[in-house]
């Protein structure tokens, strides 16, 4: 037998994927996260388009001049940052320029600062790095929000990032302005780097998103079109950074992938050049189920934070079997543990489902879980 490297060996399987594995396919899904809506006809055809135009060749090592442009335009009117197209890598996916990320900028020796709970990649892909996960917890006494003083309390001269996700997986939390804006400042202060993954920004119901890079240039904000506008198979994302942390993410993006796909790309430049009432329809969707989901976990006992975006609920469930027994019973979720320690004792239950869907997987725990 050939030996695998140390630092795959020190990462796991994704729990979310092992789910799959011990129930049946037609279990209600409450556990992966990915908008059950189809991409939107004006992004299809553009898509189609390209292809029947034969756009089908190696694009810059960053992405067609014309998406970097729109997304120069979005973080402009969207976010306050000003930057220029030499600063946006196309990626494939938010996952890429995640990874791209750990591998440009840690190793060992180096801490990296995750809320605890979190999404289960970050601390993958620090640890294939080589780095060390120093967690900050967030509890559900607060939300669940990642609060600024408990980040200062955590730094020291190894630490060399910090990831935020906000809105996040898995506990739909929404961070503050304040906070956000402090642990900028911290970042300039300390010098240490934000990695500040954006997936879920606009999936955000009666709050508003802040990004960092508003107040800090150590901020590398990651963001994507498969949350926004379901296109998760699509695997298109994007990162922007200053000049300096650019270079050294296109060595990675360079050598692994070369660009993006082509076909994917067009369907970007469209998603943001074209009408967005698709995207409002999912968001006020998503709201509705938020609400049904919330109202039935409460009044089976399960105690749950109102989430303010982003399409998961974490309800404090401290039956450690629960997992196994609702995949019995036909609805698959995700052990909190998976998250990071602070999750023991809930779990994961993604409302990116029909709404029928939800009721009938609210109904099959109520009378299998609860009440039976």
């Amino acid at each position: 037998m050939i030996n695998p490297a140390q630092r795959t060996k020190a990462i796991e399987l994704s729990q979310i994927r092992k789910m799959f594995e011990i129930t049946n396919p037609d279990a209600i899904n409450l556990g992966i996260g990915e908008p059950d809506f189809d991409v939107p006809e004006n992004i299809k055809n553009a898509m189609i388009e390209s292809i029947n135009e034969n756009d089908t060749h190696y694009t810059p090592n960053k992405g067609y001049i014309e998406l970097r442009e729109e997304i120069v335009k979005k973080f402009k009117d969207d976010n306050g940052i000003k930057t220029n197209p030499e600063n946006i890598i196309v990626t494939v996916g938010a996952s890429e320029a995640l990874f791209m990320c750990a591998q440009a900028f840690v190793e060992s020796g180096n801490e990296v600062l995750l809320p605890n709970p979190s999404f289960l990649s970050y601390e993958a892909c620090v640890k294939i790095a080589g780095g060390k996960i120093t967690p900050v917890e967030c509890s559900m006494e607060n939300e669940f929000k990642l609060k600024a003083d408990d980040v200062a309390e955590k730094i020291n001269e190894n630490t060399k990032a910090i990831v935020l996700n906000s809105p996040s997986n898995p506990t739909g939390a929404v961070m503050e302005k304040e906070d956000i804006k402090a642990i900028a400042d911290l970042s300039m202060d300390k010098n240490f780097l934000i990695i500040s993954d954006e997936i879920y920004e606009k999936i955000i119901y009666d709050k508003k998103h802040y990004s960092p890079a508003k107040w800090s240039d150590n901020v590398i904000t990651i963001n994507g079109f498969s949350k926004t506008y379901a296109m998760t198979g699509l695997r298109i994302g994007y990162l922007n950074a200053n000049e300096d942390l650019c270079e050294e993410l296109l060595k990675i993006h360079q050598y692994n992938l070369a660009c993006a796909t082509t076909t994917s790309q067009r369907g970007a430049i469209e998603a943001l050049r074209g009408p967005q009432d698709e995207a409002v329809k999912m968001v006020n969707e998503f709201k509705r189920r938020r609400d049904l989901i919330v109202e039935r976990l409460n009044r089976m006992g399960y105690e749950t934070v109102n989430a303010e975006g982003a399409f998961y609920v974490f309800p404090k469930i401290d039956d450690e079997n629960f997992v196994q027994k609702a995949a019995k019973a036909g609805v698959i979720t995700v052990p909190g543990a998976a998250f990071g320690s602070n999750g023991k004792g809930h779990v994961r239950m993604s409302y990116a489902n029909s709404y029928e869907n939800i009721e009938k997987a609210m109904d099959i725990l109520e009378e299998r879980l609860v009440n039976g």
